[in-house]
């Protein structure tokens, strides 16, 4: 099992423990011990690296290394196995996926939905379901306090007056029973007029808006059911609502496909609208789809990100500077430790509702009747598909259990697993390599922040991440 991992950014030697979290900046000899400690003595590391450095500061590298294993700073031992036992145990569920409409104004072409319906009726959900959505949170949420709602289809903006009344009614329970529930919605923002970005950034806590970057790029998958694009329609919307919304949190988000593994010049399309969260993900979907990634691809993908991370740092800390959210980490006070081991809690704290009012695990697993929950109207959830999900974490994952990406990715979207290999305990090779790019970047945007602002690129820098 891996128990640290090491790479060089930017000239950079970073070392990660794997387990506590913690990040080293570190020399080029400390890094060079690494490839031989622990496993083998002193003599033979000094006979390795004697030609390169000296034995006194061989004898001073190794000294560090076991100064930062003492405070369990490196091969940390793992305490994250009996979590995983524990986890989910209080059947809490502190979120929904409501599924305000079943119905989309676009035809998108990679859509995980099937444009809008899910492989079903289009429909449009009821205040009535709606509502008693709510009374399912409240209930099952129990004793804890901060809960959440996302509203999202389809396009939810399809059905705004059950979303307005949703927000009245559960604001209201929400008081009654000493909660505090927020609402998020998920728009592809043809419907932003003015009175309704004004309604959005008084009541969301946050908004997701779609857009996949340049006119081309964006118009070539996001579009209407006659075949044209979308870009104009909705650019303007999307930067009216992103002025008003100022620094509070949104995010705009598109996918790139093979057809634009350029895709670092739609983010920084997006960046130059003036949109500062932002995020354009690899797409999923059916592997015979010309559209597709394949492994040919990770070369110029991971040359994109490469690209990217720069274009990151030489924006750190001036008017042009964005947040690309597969870049962002906290070093500090990252998830917790279910988290860690299982990503979102789908099918267990996180629930999607159907117009209809069945439950599924997650959007993702929406209109797949093996993945059929219950109905919101009985009140009850499949424990057999409950467990499938509880069971499905980093230690029951044959790819993730030796992976030094673990803790950061959770072992990965359960949808992605599924719908690529078939299996949710199987992780999709192409997926894993992006996500643990993306990681290296995230991490090392954070270490050079860190060093800018103490000005010593040459100090041994250590900082505990993981929260226990």
């Amino acid at each position: 099992m891996a128990a640290v991992h090491k790479y060089i950014k930017n000239g950079i030697p970073i070392v990660l423990d794997v387990v506590s979290g913690a990040i080293h900046v570190v020399d080029r000899l400390v890094f060079r011990i690494l490839d031989y400690y622990p496993g083998n003595s002193d003599i033979f590391i000094e006979q390795r690296l004697k030609a390169e450095y000296s034995i006194e500061d061989i004898r001073e590298g190794l000294e560090e290394i076991r100064y930062l294993e003492s405070k369990g700073l490196l091969f940390s031992q793992d305490i994250y196995k009996d979590i995983a036992k524990q986890r989910y145990s209080d059947n809490v569920v502190k979120a929904l996926c409501l599924h305000v409409a079943h119905d989309c104004n676009l035809s998108c072409r990679y859509c995980f939905a099937s444009q809008g319906d899910f492989n079903g009726e289009r429909l449009l959900m009821d205040s009535k379901t709606a509502f008693k959505a709510v009374d399912f949170l409240i209930e099952k949420s129990a004793n804890r306090r901060n809960i959440e709602i996302d509203f999202f289809g389809g396009e939810p903006l399809l059905n705004l007056d059950v979303v307005k009344k949703t927000v009245e009614y559960g604001r209201a329970r929400a008081r009654e029973f000493n909660k505090t529930l927020k609402f998020t919605l998920t728009t592809n923002a043809l419907a932003l007029d003015q009175d309704v970005i004004e309604y959005l950034d008084d009541n969301m806590h946050n908004v997701v808006l779609s857009l996949d970057g340049r006119p081309e790029v964006n118009d070539r998958m996001r579009c209407f059911r006659d075949g044209t694009g979308s870009y104009n329609a909705i650019v303007g919307n999307i930067r009216s609502f992103v002025q008003r919304r100022s620094d509070r949190s949104y995010f705009v988000r598109g996918t790139f496909t093979r057809e634009n593994l350029d895709f670092c010049n739609d983010v920084l399309h997006i960046a130059g609208l003036g949109i500062k969260s932002l995020s354009v993900e690899p797409v999923v979907c059916e592997s015979q789809e010309s559209y597709s990634i394949r492994e040919e691809d990770l070369n110029a993908i991971m040359d994109q990100y490469d690209r990217l991370f720069d274009e990151c740092l030489k924006r750190m800390g001036t008017p042009e500077e964005f947040s690309f959210y597969h870049f962002k980490v906290n070093l500090y006070n990252g998830p917790c430790a279910i988290k860690r081991i299982s990503g979102c809690g789908a099918g267990n704290q996180y629930i999607a509702v159907t117009p209809e009012g069945d439950l599924y695990p997650c959007h993702q697993f929406v209109g797949d009747q093996s993945f059929l929950m219950g109905n919101i109207y009985d009140g009850l959830l499949d424990k057999h598909i409950s467990a499938i999900f509880r069971d499905a974490h980093i230690y029951n994952k044959e790819d993730c259990r030796d992976c030094w990406a673990r803790l950061w990715c959770s072992g990965g979207c359960h949808a992605n697993s599924y719908k690529t290999t078939g299996n949710m305990n199987k992780s999709c090779e192409i997926g894993c390599k992006m996500e643990k790019k993306r990681i290296e970047c995230a991490i090392a945007l954070e270490v050079l922040a860190k060093l800018k602002e103490e000005n010593n690129d040459n100090k041994l820098w250590g900082q505990q991440t993981t929260n226990k």
